[in-house]
C-alpha cells in the first residue's frame, strides 16, 4: 500500500519542521542543563541500585536510543543546510562574470571529475605563488590578489 502522492510531501515538510525543532532545542543551554542533570541524578543513583547491571544499562540504553535517533535529525538538518549553502554559492557564481561557471552544481559531480577540478586550481595556486615571489623579487605592486595576478598570466 503506497502512499498518495500529496501525502508524502506534507509527511516531508511535517518531518522538516520537527528536525527543525528538536534540533534548535536540543542545542540549546537547557536541553544540555537536563541532559547534564539527568546524568548527575543517574550516577548519585549509584549507590542507591549497588551499581548494579540494570542500573548501567539504564543510562547505555537511554543514551543510545538518544543518539540514534539525533544522528537521523542532525543529517536531516545537515542536508538542508548544505544545500542552501550550495544554492548561494551557486547564485554568487552565476552573478559574477569572471567567475567560472563550471562550478555551478560542482557538488554534483563525481569524485574523479571533482580531482580533475581540485588539481586545475591547485596548478593555478602554484602559479599565482610562484608569481607573487617574482613580482616580490622585483618589488613590484603588492595590492593585487594572487589569483587575479595568476589569472593575468
Amino acid at each position: 500500500m503506497g502512499l498518495r502522492p500529496g501525502h508524502a510531501s506534507r509527511v516531508h515538510a511535517l518531518f522538516e519542521r520537527f528536525a527543525a525543532q528538536v534540533t534548535t532545542w536540543t542545542g540549546s543551554p537547557l536541553a544540555f542543563g537536563i541532559a547534564f542533570g539527568l546524568v548527575v541524578l543517574w550516577a548519585v543513583t549509584g549507590p542507591v541500585f549497588g551499581y548494579s547491571e540494570t542500573w548501567q544499562l539504564v543510562i547505555n540504553t537511554g543514551t543510545t536510543i538518544v543518539t540514534f535517533l539525533m544522528v537521523f535529525l542532525i543529517q536531516q538538518s545537515q542536508n538542508k543546510d548544505s544545500h542552501a549553502v550550495h544554492l548561494k554559492l551557486d547564485e554568487l557564481l552565476c552573478a559574477i562574470a569572471q567567475a567560472d561557471n563550471r562550478l555551478v552544481n560542482i557538488e554534483e559531480l563525481d569524485d574523479e571529475e571533482l580531482d580533475e577540478i581540485a588539481d586545475r586550481y591547485r596548478q593555478l595556486a602554484e602559479r599565482a605563488r610562484a608569481h607573487r615571489r617574482e613580482r616580490q623579487a622585483r618589488g613590484g605592486d603588492e595590492g593585487r590578489g594572487v589569483v587575479d595576478e595568476a589569472l593575468d598570466d
